[in-house]
């Protein structure tokens, strides 16, 4: 082994705000002390989700026809429709139910994708 996954990095305008979003999809707290506001850190069931200023920041096309969507992120929940209810609320978009027996697809509120997913 080399080395091991401390953060997943996203890029938004918006770190704290962003980051709130993140901590209620996913329960999770944000480190305190961070004192630079162009650098927010969330973490979520030990994993470190950071957010970082990007002033040019372009959220990616779902679906794209010129390439990949770059990252996702997959949400597990029970509930999709309660989940997808709450999503929304925060200020998610459904993109896609194409899927309807696995996954539903949203982004963020800067453009992120992200899934809600749940076993069937």
């Amino acid at each position: 082994m080399i080395g091991q996954l401390r953060s997943v990095v996203v890029d938004c305008p918006d770190p704290a705000e962003l980051a709130s979003f993140y901590e209620k999809l996913l329960g999770g707290e944000r480190l305190a002390g961070g004192d630079d506001p162009d650098w927010v850190v969330v973490v979520a069931n030990g994993t470190r989700l950071a957010f970082q200023r990007a002033p040019e920041y372009v959220p990616p096309v779902y679906p794209d026809p010129h390439g990949s969507q770059q990252f996702h992120l997959d949400v597990l929940v029970e509930d999709v429709e309660m989940a997808e209810s709450q999503v929304l609320a925060l200020g998610a978009k459904l993109i896609s139910r194409d899927n309807p027996d696995t996954f539903r697809v949203y982004t963020d509120p800067v453009g992120h994708t992200f899934c809600l997913v749940w076993l069937s």
